[in-house]
């Protein structure tokens, strides 16, 4: 497996020099198995990937050309993991195909929902009804365990306001968890779901967008720190650890600090950088 991060920022996105070389789009990640593809949350990220999607599409040989095919899975519905999807180029051609797996909140509302509701007035000029491609969505929830092509996914609820899902996606005898928009329990342990998730994985991605005292003083806001995401990679025994959802207001020089640190508690650890694509 293959894991490119197209959006690494948590919250709302950032830009200037002093940001650009970790980058700062909002969540979205490509993981991809050979012909395989699944995207991860549509933060600003998705923007760029969308645009390399259709550039990539179009280089296809004429005639037959194959659909253009993506599924998107949705860690929640906060505004930081759901802006990006009105830019998303793919959607507005008819060739595409898209599936879109996403959670229903405690109220009722489902990713559809709130797609539609963030792409109309006074908000947004362009309707959703008017993305040409072929959309279905399909409800997420925390147990479930589907395929995606040749690559397998587990879902389980993380600590988050408001819920948020992790995924575990394993092909290839390779293993990759994505635990963004957690917290960590103050008593260090680790909850089952996570542990679950995260047992013996080759690549963990985790929340890491404080550091322990900026922590102290965001209990309950549902993200971890550095330090908590080493502590959990060690606890689930993976082999390597992406620190992730960096905040807004840590500049390149902060976050390579927190890197450097990091790498004292774990040392097969980084702080992950937009393009930045791994091998699982």
């Amino acid at each position: 497996m293959k894991v490119t991060f197209w959006g690494v920022r948590g919250s709302i996105a950032t830009g200037g020099s002093a940001f650009a070389g970790f980058g700062g789009n909002t969540t979205c990640l490509e993981v991809e198995h050979g012909p395989d593809r699944i995207i991860v949350d549509a933060g600003t990220g998705i923007r760029a990937l969308g645009v390399k999607l259709v550039s990539e599409h179009a280089s296809l040989p004429i005639p037959p050309m194959r659909p253009l095919e993506a599924s998107l899975l949705f860690t929640h519905l906060h505004w930081d993991h759901v802006q990006g999807f009105p830019f998303f180029a793919p959607a507005f051609r008819p060739e595409t195909e898209l599936r879109l797996y996403g959670p229903v909140d405690e109220d009722g509302v489902s990713l559809e929902d709130v797609l539609l509701r963030q792409m109309q007035t006074p908000t947004f000029p362009v309707p959703l009804k008017a993305m040409a491609a072929t959309m279905s969505f399909h409800s997420l929830n925390s147990g479930r365990e589907f395929s995606v092509g040749s690559i397998d996914v587990t879902v389980r609820s993380l600590n988050h306001p408001q819920g948020c899902l992790g995924f575990r996606f394993e092909a290839g005898g390779r293993s990759l968890c994505f635990a963004t928009d957690t917290e960590h329990r103050e008593d260090g342990s680790i909850d089952d779901a996570l542990l679950d998730l995260g047992r013996n994985v080759d690549l963990l991605i985790h929340d890491a967008q404080y550091t322990d005292d900026e922590y102290s003083r965001r209990v309950g806001w549902g993200h971890s720190s550095y330090a908590g995401a080493a502590r959990i990679a060690k606890g689930c025994g993976a082999r390597s650890l992406v620190l992730f959802h960096h905040d807004p207001a840590h500049d390149d020089a902060f976050l390579q600090r927190m890197e450097n640190d990091a790498r004292g508690l774990f040392p097969w650890c980084l702080a992950a950088r937009e393009g930045l694509s791994v091998e699982v």
